[in-house]
């Protein structure tokens, strides 16, 4: 560890997913401000890494995406373990999954051991996602829909800046305010809260909803790590063994609002 990276507090496990590099929506900006001053000894990458719907269809890839594939080979390179899942955006590399790539392992799943001997399963969860599985193309057409939201964000957060207000997802409220998206995400929850108990494992920790929780579900802990592209969440393991969520502050990231690491992340209620 460099004099500079020992004074950040080492984690014993960070998950992430859903980065979505390839898209405009991507905050690697955010990102890479959070890879710079998290260290752990394991890094799961919990799918979605890369948009492989947005790269065919012509990606939006900038230096900064490369900055986070770099800095996550670095990770490796300095001695982290890095375990990536694929998701269904980068499902492609699914059939890779048991090989080990530049130090970076591919599963389709696998089973994160706390200290206490608590076990949970990482996946993606797209799996139990009835749209994704059985209806494809509504999938793709609600992606359009989503990434139509999700470039309003910009603009929007623009305007938002010059009247001094903080950042603000529109795509997120929206999400979090239609019916039918609050019953998606309840019955996705409650979907993969069985699927851990089918396996026999304490808990579940998995993406894809794009909806950072911590909760309790008829006796199974359900983690979502959230995403890169609205919220910029992820899942921490301390060196004891508490699990927490981290909201990273996107608009903390430019280089005029620079601010310390404690005020740049606070954790999710």
């Amino acid at each position: 560890m460099t004099k500079d990276e020992s004074k950040y507090p080492r984690y014993r496990s960070v998950f992430i997913s859903d980065i979505h590099l390839g898209t405009r929506a991507a905050q690697t900006s955010a990102l890479l401000d959070f890879l710079k001053t998290v260290e752990a000894d394991t890094y799961y990458l919990v799918g979605d890494i890369v948009d492989f719907w947005k790269v065919r269809r012509g990606p939006a890839w900038s230096q900064s995406h490369n900055d986070v594939l770099q800095k996550l080979l670095r990770k490796v390179r300095k001695g982290a373990r890095i375990v990536f899942i694929p998701g269904n955006h980068d499902e492609a590399l699914r059939d890779y999954c048991g090989q080990t790539f530049g130090g970076i392992e591919i599963l389709r799943d696998t089973v994160h051991v706390r200290p206490d001997g608590r076990r949970y399963l990482v996946m993606h969860g797209d799996e139990f996602d009835v749209v994704v599985r059985y209806a494809k193309w509504l999938a793709f057409l609600g992606d359009r829909s989503y990434e139509l939201a999700l470039w309003s964000n910009a603009p929007l957060n623009w305007m938002r800046r010059h009247l001094g207000l903080g950042y603000w997802s529109l795509s997120a409220y929206l999400k979090n305010r239609i019916k039918t998206a609050v019953n998606f995400i309840g019955e996705f929850e409650h979907a993969l809260a069985d699927v851990a108990r089918l396996r026999g494992v304490d808990g579940v920790i998995c993406g894809h909803i794009h909806h950072a929780a911590d909760r309790v579900i008829d006796g199974v802990h359900y983690l979502n790590c959230g995403d890169w592209v609205e919220s910029c969440t992820a899942i921490l393991e301390t060196r004891a063994g508490d699990m927490k969520i981290v909201r990273w502050q996107v608009d903390a990231c430019s280089a005029t609002e620079k601010q310390t690491s404690s005020q740049r992340s606070e954790v999710a209620a």
